[in-house]
């Protein structure tokens, strides 16, 4: 009689599917490691386990004590899983654009789910990291994993994955493609596989708007701002985030990776999720310079049944401006054809209360922040929101506390299709600037509106 002593057992040891249909012209072929298939679903539960059971021989872990994390989903479904057999309790912090089956999925394990702003900087009181280390250090018999800088967490891929991937493939791979988050992945398999393969080159892979592509690429830190894909990319960089064994880093857009995620459900069968989308588009730009008789394994971190209600659900495509954009006709000065040409404004010094009495007062939801005659930032009614439920602001601080830095603009004589791309890779409203100055703000609405042939 076969069987596993218990489901921690199962960790590990995944297969590698060649890529067919969508493989390149060039001939090379692209190795996919579908870490989804492992129990908790994701390639976290390699570190998570590493982890945990690291603390339990230091004894920093001990019999009825407390796991707490900061976690995207996928790391926190692992240790949930974890923490459920070995009999410990668990406390995760996720941001709010997390997809509510990651959310749904901790509590089914039992654990406890805190819920964090997104567009706050890392060491803001409020972001996931902080406030994770805040509930450890409050929580008596605690154990904080700490992925984001535990070196155990590279000590996980170079002991597990890498050597798996590297017997898998019989020793025979010219380049190594995996997403950036916490970079434990990365620089584990990536030095691992330097290591037995001097030559192999190692690329990692970065969502627009985080902090590691340009870091690589200038060894200056950017201000990042939000993107949608989930598990890549991050505002910070990491202490678990090995650049000497990176080759390179590429960029991808949203788009790339929720577009590229459905083409690959649709034409391989594999029903991996938006990073692994990103992972698969910047693993074909590689193999597309590639000989024939070369070979690309590329990591899927994770499933697509997370993201049921994300990019694989055709409405939210639609509703984030995710359809194909190149075919859609016209220039933005179309869309602004009959509307107020006054955009409302708000000076960075006025209170909070004053921008709810202009957001209710012409029924707008956002107010671009004005000093002096730069527009500095943008206000949402969801920040505005956020902000005063957790009484983080009040109705007479100043409007600057709650803003966003980042800004989308676009001339009024681009292509409409540039519009679209826009609100698919930055926030909920462009600003239309011409010679400097703020010619209007516009949504998503009104590009729906254009769209459907109705008057904006």
């Amino acid at each position: 009689m076969h069987y596993l002593k218990n489901i921690l057992e199962a960790i590990g040891n995944t297969p590698m599917i060649k890529l067919n249909k969508m493989s390149p012209a060039s001939g090379a072929s692209i190795l996919l490691k579908p870490e989804y298939l492992n129990p908790a679903g994701s390639i976290k539960d390699r570190m998570a386990l590493y982890i945990i059971e690291k603390a339990e021989r230091d004894g920093l872990l001990v019999p009825g004590g407390t796991i707490v994390e900061n976690t995207s989903g996928n790391t926190g479904a692992g240790v949930a899983m974890i923490a459920a057999v070995k009999g410990y309790k668990a406390i995760f912090t996720m941001p709010d654009k997390m997809s509510a089956e990651k959310i749904d999925l901790l509590k089914a394990f039992g654990a406890r789910v805190v819920i964090t702003p997104t567009d706050v900087p890392a060491n803001s009181p409020r972001s996931y990291y902080e406030t994770a280390k805040r509930i450890a250090g409050e929580t008596p018999n605690s154990f904080y994993l700490n992925q984001y800088h535990n070196p155990d967490n590279i000590e996980a891929h170079y002991y597990s994955t890498g050597p798996e991937i590297y017997e898998q493939a019989d020793g025979k791979i010219d380049y190594f493609v995996a997403g950036i988050g916490t970079g434990g992945t990365m620089s584990g398999v990536g030095k691992y596989l330097k290591e037995k393969l001097p030559k192999i080159k190692n690329v990692g892979v970065d969502p627009i708007g985080s902090v590691f592509y340009d870091y690589f690429k200038t060894g200056k830190l950017v201000e990042p701002h939000v993107y949608k894909v989930e598990g890549i990319g991050e505002d910070m960089l990491t202490g678990a985030m090995d650049f000497s064994v990176v080759d390179d880093i590429i960029q991808v857009s949203d788009r790339d990776c929720f577009l590229t995620a459905r083409e690959l459900a649709r034409k391989e069968g594999v029903f991996a999720g938006g990073s692994s989308g990103g992972v698969v588009h910047a693993a074909l730009k590689v193999a597309r310079q590639a000989n024939p008789d070369e070979v690309v394994v590329a990591i899927l971190p994770d499933s697509g049944t997370r993201y049921l209600s994300k990019c694989f659900n055709d409405g939210w495509m639609v509703d984030n401006g995710f359809a194909p954009y190149e075919s859609i006709g016209g220039l933005v000065s179309d869309i602004l054809k009959g509307r107020r040409l006054e955009p409302v404004t708000i000076k960075v010094e006025s209170p909070v209360k004053e921008a709810i009495h202009l957001m209710k007062k012409y029924d707008i939801s956002q107010l671009p922040v004005c000093e002096n005659t730069e527009i500095v930032g943008m206000v949402y009614e969801t920040d505005l929101l956020r902000a005063l439920a957790m009484e983080s602001i009040g109705p007479n601080d100043p409007i600057r506390n709650v803003a966003e830095k980042h800004l989308s603009k676009i001339a009024p004589n681009a292509p409409v299709f540039n519009l679209a791309k826009a609100f698919t890779e930055t926030g909920e409203a462009v600003l239309v600037m011409e010679d400097q100055k703020l010619v209007a703000v516009l949504t998503k609405i009104d590009l729906i509106s254009f769209l459907a042939g109705g008057k904006s």
